[in-house]
C-alpha cells in the first residue's frame, strides 16, 4: 500500500537513493490558492543536513509541482510534487548490499519481495517521507486558513532526557529556536549533550515528539473503525522508526483511579469544555473540542557505527561496523512529518 486517506488521497513514490521522491495527492479542493514558501518551509525543516546533529546528507529538497495548479491555485486536478535526490551516493552502500542490519528492514523486505534496494533502505528509508511533508503542509495551510486549525509538534524527549509536558502549547518560532526543536533552552541544551554523546559514540537515541492540535469543533471522527485517535495512530505509526502512540493521558492512565482522570464537562460563555482534558481532545473516537494531544516514540537510527554481530543473505554470520551518512537521532526532523501526517487525517474528515 503506497496510497493514504478516502477523500483526500495521498500516493507516495521514490527510494532513497533513487532519481526523485515524491507524492501525489488527489481530491484536494479547487480554488485555493497555494503558498508555496510555506511548504517549503516544512520541508527545510525535514531535510538532512541542516545541523551538526543530522546526517551530513545534502539535499535542498526545492519542491517542484507539476501538476494541479493554475495561476498560483489549485485546480481540483491530482497534484504531483516531486523533489529530485541531487546528493545520493549508492556506493555508500556497497558493503551493506548482502547483510542484514539489526533492527532494520532489510530482512523483512527481502522475506516479502524477494528483492530489496539496499541503497539507503530504498523504499524503507525515511527519505521518502519528503512527498509526504509537502503534501500535508498543503493541506495544514488549508486548515489553519480556512478553518482555524492549528497543528504545532516539539521534541519533548531524546534518550533519557525528559522536559515536563503536560501538552503545552507553543510556537514554531520557540520550537525551531532549538536545533533538536524542544521548546524549553534548559533541556534543549541537555538533549543536544546527549546526542552529541551518542554520535561520538557512533550510536543512536530516540525519543518522544508531543503534537498539540487546536481549533478542532466536536464532532469530528467516527465511533467505531473510523475513530479518530486510531485514524491518527494509523498515520503516525506509517512513520519510518515509530514505535509507540498514546493520547491525552495515555499510558500513565492505566495506573489511576476513574476519579483521578475523568473529563468533568462545564459550560464557559455558552461553549461546552471539559475542566481536565486526559481524554487528549477525542472522547469515544470523535473530537470534543478540546486541544488534541498525543506523543508519538521513536526507537534509535538502526544503523550506527558500533560494532554488532549479525547475518548476511548466506545466514552466515558476519561483523557489521556501519559507515556512511546517518542520524544519530531522528526525531528532530521528524516533528514536521508529524504536524502533516495529522493534517491528511484532518483534511480527509474535515474538507
Amino acid at each position: 500500500m503506497n496510497s493514504f486517506g478516502k477523500h483526500i488521497i495521498l500516493t507516495s513514490y521514490g527510494e532513497s537513493h533513487g532519481k526523485a521522491v515524491g507524492a501525489i495527492l488527489d481530491g484536494f479542493p479547487a480554488g485555493f490558492e497555494i503558498d508555496m514558501s510555506y511548504i517549503q518551509s516544512q520541508l527545510d525543516r525535514r531535510k538532512p543536513g541542516q545541523s551538526a546533529l543530522t546526517t551530513s546528507r545534502k539535499e535542498s529538497d526545492l519542491i517542484d509541482v507539476q501538476s494541479g495548479v493554475f495561476e498560483g491555485k489549485t485546480t481540483g486536478a491530482p497534484i504531483h510534487f516531486q523533489l529530485l535526490n541531487t546528493d545520493a551516493k549508492p556506493k555508500d552502500y556497497d558493503k551493506l548490499k548482502d547483510i542484514y542490519r539489526p533492527s532494520h528492514a532489510d530482512f523483512t523486505y527481502e522475506a516479502k519481495y524477494g528483492i530489496r534496494d539496499y541503497r539507503g533502505g530504498g523504499r524503507s528509508s525515511a527519505r521518502i517521507t519528503a512527498g509526504w511533508v509537502a503534501s500535508g503542509a498543503l493541506v495544514q495551510d488549508y486548515l489553519q486558513k480556512k478553518q482555524g486549525i492549528n497543528i504545532t509538534s516539539y521534541v519533548s524527549q531524546i534518550g533519557t532526557v525528559l522536559m515536563e509536558d503536560i501538552g503545552q502549547k507553543y510556537t514554531q518560532a520557540q520550537v525551531d529556536s532549538s536545533p533538536v526543536r524542544c521548546p524549553i533552552e534548559k533541556t534543549s541544551e541537555q538533549m543536544i549533550q546527549a546526542v552529541n554523546q551518542a554520535k561520538n559514540s557512533k550510536d543512536s537515541l530516540g525519543g518522544v515528539i508531543t503534537c498539540v492540535i487546536s481549533g478542532v469543533k466536536p464532532g469530528v471522527g467516527n465511533p467505531v473503525f473510523g475513530k479518530l485517535n486510531a485514524l491518527l495512530a494509523h498515520a503516525m505509526m506509517s512513520i519510518n522508526a515509530t514505535k509507540g502512540f498514546e493520547i491525552g493521558g495515555g499510558f500513565d492512565m492505566a495506573s489511576k483511579l476513574g476519579s483521578e482522570v475523568n473529563d468533568s464537562f462545564v459550560k464557559e460563555e455558552d461553549i461546552i469544555k471539559t475542566k481536565s482534558n486526559f481524554s487528549g481532545g477525542i472522547q469515544g473516537g470523535i473530537s470534543n473540542g478540546m486541544d488534541i494531544v498525543f506523543r508519538v516514540a521513536f526507537k534509535p537510527t538502526s544503523t550506527i557505527g558500533v560494532e554488532q554481530i549479525t547475518l548476511d543473505n548466506s545466514h552466515d554470520k558476519v561483523t557489521l561496523e556501519a559507515s556512511g551518512r546517518h542520524d544519530p537521532c531522528v526525531v528532530p526532523r521528524a516533528v514536521p512529518i508529524i504536524e502533516t501526517m495529522a493534517a491528511l487525517v484532518l483534511g480527509d474528515l474535515i474538507i
